[in-house]
């Protein structure tokens, strides 16, 4: 296997061919969004990944980084650093560092930062299928209450994304508080 080309982009060092890379998290392709908080992207447009999505997302207390939701493939959590309310099947759960969630497909989730700081959390999730297996962003009056819910049941993405500005090549506005600082 050859290694990836790695380029300096708008959004960061981003993988621009297949292959195996090694890149350092403040250097990495990173998305910002005024509302929904900060993430890190370990692949390219040109070289996605085909069989695992991975994202290091970072929420601020009180943001929730994304929509309530279910799909049709499994995906796991790994809190790094701070807090964050796990919403799962309508239940709230509070979740610190080193907590791990594991969501089997068709498991309805999504997460809102909490406590004083920064939330690090490092998301996986398989993609067979994807995206045609879909998405289902599930109406919840538990999300709602966070501001992570949508007010009717989409399977559309831009739908249940359409009230939030895009997501922007872009750095935390600080690293102030974050694992790498």
């Amino acid at each position: 296997m050859e290694e990836a080309r790695l380029e300096q982009l708008d959004a960061g060092l981003t993988p621009v061919t297949d292959g195996w890379f090694v890149v350092s998290i403040p250097d990495a392709a990173w998305v910002t969004n005024e509302v929904l908080g900060d993430a890190c992207i370990f692949e390219g447009d040109d070289a996605p990944f085909p069989d695992v999505g991975f994202t290091l997302a970072v929420l601020q207390p009180g943001v929730a980084g994304g929509r309530y939701h279910r799909e049709a493939n499994q995906e796991d959590f790994l809190v790094l650093a701070g807090e964050c309310i796990l919403l799962i099947e309508g239940q709230e759960r509070l979740l610190k560092a080193w907590d791990f969630v594991h969501c089997p497909a068709q498991t309805e989730h999504g997460f809102v930062g909490a406590g004083t700081g920064p939330c690090v959390i490092f998301m996986t999730g398989a993609r067979e299928g994807w995206p045609e297996t879909g998405v289902v962003y599930v109406r919840s009056e538990v999300a709602l209450r966070h501001g992570a819910g949508v007010e009717t049941e989409t399977s559309s993405p831009a739908e249940a994304y359409a009230p939030f500005p895009n997501w922007q090549p872009g750095r935390p506005k600080s690293w102030a508080g974050l694992p790498w600082a």
